[in-house]
Formats: structure tokens, C-alpha cells, sequence
């Protein structure tokens, strides 16, 4: 399975037509996408998903006029959106609609809509509403519509800034207040790193309600269709310290379709200090998500480093209707990272939080082999335990947090370190492992504390420990001899008296 490829976003302009939504004409649309809203209510997508997902599946038709087909990179970044053309930039109503223009990797049309005053209106394409870098565009150009959007609000008297971007197949991102983006959502995935090959779902249309400057809230509706299933979504956006985006959807199949993912993300692991595969490079770590965080049912948490591993690697945790996961960034230092145009500390944390009861189930992991910092190679999920049969639905609602740290943290001691080198000798590996907590500011309470550590194959050996009471930090360091095996399960947590005291630290080794 390749790694995702992080695509590049231009922003696009609009026409502020305020004529009728017209019939079915944005390339690529299907009536069943397209027909007219004259009066929006949030339940007819919901009904249109249902009837879509009676019908054999067509594809959308990526297909673009000259000069846009087969735009290379560098012209598609450099299209613009006039100044000022952004939907209801001067009506304070808190936020702006910016759509994207389609090109590059972003062929495939999404209808967009916005609701005003109950009624419902496609927004139309119009060239003039671009600077197109000095793309030569002739003037007859048809509506083409757009690829997605972006989520803007203002920035001071006069400017916008980013808060959120829906672009390419169904995929979306978000940040907090002073984040880059990075980690990036799927409202939906389909057989991930599955050897029949993943189906990507796609947002046919998009319907935005206008805003109220009180709320400091953006809803928007969504209709997501792929060759198994289709899916009515509403997204509620509330922009801040932390960015929350709240989710309920109602999934509809139209065959059995197994490995669905919900609660996707992904994100970018290139090299840090738990694997730096020989990679000769001035700055000291490249990677926007350091870990997976899983809270359980029973309320264990455990934290799993992830890596740019050398071959693919899926591993599954046992979790039904998990309380919390997601994949964060805990480390904040510039100087872990050393890069002045990235600022890899900058990038959000994202956490899922379900809302209603999702079943049994797995979080599952994926790490992908990437050679290239472009690349999202490390994906996670959340995926049902059985199938979805043929013409069923399914109904769920999650959480979302953009953030620094997630609100819902572990009360325990927490992982801030994984590194890993060479061990003494043959295939053994060295391992520092570090936790931080409060607890190690109390000298009786670590004289108390006993390491629990396992591995699944191979033996442990040259386990020393290492506190810091005035760091608040309490370090691990030992070897893994793995003898002739090629991969070995750790665990590690810190216990008093049988109880845990830190989080649990899972790792897959692999030769």
C-alpha cells in the first residue's frame, strides 16, 4: 500500500449569483447530488443518501477543460482568489467561505450549497473571481464548480484566516487557535491497507448554513457516496483554543462491505528518536503525529509511538465502543525538531470522542514504509467487528477536538519519550523509554513504584531506572534480544502496589 499523498490546497473565489439554483450543470454532479433544495431541511440528505444508496454507484467525471487538465503543482498553488470574494466575508457573521478551484490532485467536482433564509442555492463558477498566477485561461471557460472549500474567520479589522479545509475525496482538516495544519480526517474509509485495494468515498455535495456572529458555529450537511455504501453527514464546526467538530452520520450500503474505518485520520511520520532509518538530514526529528492514544472501556489508556516503518505493519486493539483515540502530538519544542519553515510542534493533536455506542469493535493502526516527508503513511481507525450487510444503515455521532492536548487526558503519568539505537550486540535494541508525572516529585512514592515490562517474544535485559524529582520524570532504559525472532510485542507500564501509575507504553518491534 502506498502512502497518502499530503496534497498541496489553492484557494478558490466564487460568483455571487443570488439567481435560482439552477438544474443538475456542475461537472460531474448526478441528479441525485444535484437536484434542487429550494426549501433545506437537514433530513432530505439523509433521504437522499438512502435513495442514492438504492442505485447502482456513478462516478464522478473528473475530467477538466483546458488549461487545468493535468495541472502541474506549481500552477495550481499559485491560483488565487481575489481579494474580497470570499461568501459573506463583509456581513460579520463570523466566518467566510473560500472555495478551492479543481486541479492537480483535486480533479473531481464538489457541489456546494449555502443555506440562507431556509433556501437553498448552488453556489456557481466564475473565472474573474481568480488570479490565476499568470495561467493563461481563455474566456470561455464553463461552470467546471469547485474541488472544496475552505473555512476562514476573522483575523483583526480587515484579513481572514484559516480554520478548517474540506478538499479532495472526503477528506477535511481543521487546527486550534495559533496551529499549521496537519493531521488530516476522512469522514469515511474503506478497506485500508486491504490487499483488494482501499475505496476512497467521495462528497458529492456540500449544503452550508449562513452563520450567526452569536453562535460562533458553522453547520454544514453532506452527501458521501462511494461503489459500497453512501452516507448523509452534519458537520457542527465551533473555531478556538481548541476546535471542536462534531459529527453524526447515517451510513447506507449497498453490498456487504467489510473493513469500513470511522473516526479516520491521518497523518505524517517521516523520522524521530524512536526511528531514524539511517537518515542523514541537519534537523532532528520530522513527524506531525508522535503517537496513538486509546482510552478503553475498562479505562486503561495506552500510548503507541508510531513510526516510518520499513515494511507495513497493522496492528489492531481490542476496543468496543471505545471512550476516546486519537493520534497526537505531545511534543512541543522547536528544538526537537529544528525546522524553521515546517514547525512540526505547531501541528494539532486530534482526538475522537464517540457519542453514542458504537458496538464491538478495533482501533485499528497502520503504518506505511514512506520515503518522503509528503507522504501520510500513518492512518488509524476505528472499524466494526462484523461486516455491514447489503441495504442496512447505521447511525453514529462523534467528537472531534483540533488541538494542543486533548481535554480528556490520562490521570496518570504519560509518556513524553520513545527512543530506540542499537543494543550491545547482534539484533539486540536499546530503548529509553520516558514518563512525566507529578507522582515523581514524592520520593516515598517512587521508592514505591516497579516497572511492568513484557515482551511478547525474545527476553529483557539491562533494565535500569533513572527519576528526576525536580523534572517530575521517571526514564527506563533496557534491551530488547529478540535471538532469531523478527518482531517482539512490548508493554511497559509503572504499578504501586498493583495499581498502574502512568499510562501503558505499547511497541511493535520489527527487524
Amino acid at each position: 500500500m502506498a502512502a497518502l499523498s499530503i496534497g498541496a490546497t489553492a484557494s478558490g473565489a466564487l460568483a455571487q449569483s443570488t439567481q435560482p439554483t439552477p438544474p443538475a450543470t456542475t461537472a460531474g454532479s448526478s441528479t441525485a447530488s444535484s437536484a434542487p433544495i429550494p426549501n433545506f431541511d437537514a433530513a432530505s440528505i439523509v433521504d437522499r443518501a438512502r435513495d442514492l444508496a438504492k442505485k447502482p454507484f456513478v462516478a464522478l467525471d473528473t475530467d477538466l477543460p483546458a488549461p487545468f487538465a493535468k495541472l502541474p503543482y506549481e500552477k495550481y498553488v499559485a491560483i488565487r482568489p481575489q481579494p474580497g470574494s470570499a461568501t459573506w466575508a463583509g456581513d460579520n457573521v463570523g466566518f467566510a467561505l473560500e472555495p478551492l478551484h479543481r486541479g492537480f490532485l483535486f480533479s473531481a467536482p464538489m457541489e456546494i450549497n449555502v443555506v440562507e433564509n431556509g433556501k437553498a442555492r448552488r453556489l456557481g463558477y466564475d473565472p474573474s473571481r481568480f488570479d490565476f498566477g499568470g495561467l493563461q485561461v481563455p474566456s470561455t471557460i464553463p461552470d467546471i464548480g469547485f474541488s472544496g472549500f475552505r473555512v476562514l474567520q476573522p483575523m483583526g479589522p480587515d484579513g481572514f484566516h484559516e480554520v478548517a479545509i474540506f478538499q479532495g475525496a472526503s477528506f477535511f482538516r481543521a487546527i486550534a487557535r495559533g496551529q499549521n495544519f496537519g493531521v488530516t480526517a476522512r469522514a469515511l474509509s474503506i478497506r485500508t491497507a486491504d490487499p483488494k485495494g482501499e475505496e476512497f468515498p467521495m462528497v458529492r455535495a456540500v449544503w452550508i448554513e449562513r452563520p450567526t456572529l452569536a453562535n460562533n458555529a458553522l453547520v454544514l450537511h453532506a452527501l458521501v457516496d462511494s461503489e459500497s455504501m453512501t452516507g448523509a453527514y452534519r458537520f457542527t464546526l465551533r473555531p478556538g483554543d481548541i476546535t471542536i467538530i462534531d459529527t453524526e452520520c447515517t451510513l447506507f450500503t449497498r453490498a456487504i462491505v467489510d473493513g469500513v474505518g470511522l473516526g479516520t485520520m491521518a497523518g505524517m511520520s517521516f523520522f524521530g528518536p524512536a526511528n531514524r532509518r539511517n537518515r542523514d538530514d541537519l534537523r532532528e526529528g520530522v513527524y506531525e503525529t508522535g503517537g496513538l492514544q486509546i482510552h478503553n472501556t475498562n479505562g486503561e489508556w495506552l500510548w503507541r509511538p508510531v513510526s516510518n516503518r520499513e515494511t507495513l505493519q497493522i496492528s489492531s486493539f481490542i476496543n468496543n465502543s471505545p471512550r476516546g483515540f486519537g493520534m497526537l502530538q505531545r511534543e512541543r519544542r522547536f528544538a526537537q525538531f529544528q525546522d524553521d519553515d515546517q514547525h512540526w510542534e505547531l501541528r494539532p493533536s486530534l482526538w475522537i470522542e464517540p457519542l453514542s455506542d458504537w458496538g464491538e469493535g478495533n482501533v485499528v493502526l497502520v503504518e506505511i514504509p514512506s520515503d518522503a516527508e509528503i507522504n501520510e503513511n500513518i492512518v488509524c481507525f476505528w472499524r466494526p467487528k462484523a461486516p455491514l450487510q447489503a441495504n442496512t444503515e447505521m447511525a453514529l455521532s462523534y467528537r472531534q477536538s483540533w488541538c494542543w492536548t486533548p481535554v480528556e487526558r490520562p490521570p496518570l503519568a504519560i509518556v513524553t519519550e520513545t527512543r530506540q539505537g542499537k543494543g550491545a550486540s547482534g539484533k539486540r535494541r536499546r530503548f529509553l523509554v520516558e514518563f512525566t508525572g507529578d507522582i515523581f516529585a514524592d520520593a516515598k512514592q517512587v521508592a514505591d513504584l516497579k516497572p511492568a515490562l513484557s515482551s511478547s517474544v525474545g527476553t529483557i535485559a539491562l533494565l535500569r531506572t533513572f527519576v528526576s524529582q525536580p523534572n517530575k520524570t521517571y526514564r527506563l532504559l533496557f534491551e530488547l534480544d529478540p535471538a532469531s525472532e523478527n518482531l517482539s510485542e512490548l508493554r511497559l507500564a509503572l504499578e504501586n502496589n498493583g495499581k498502574p501509575v502512568s499510562e501503558t507504553w505499547l511497541y511493535r518491534w520489527t527487524a
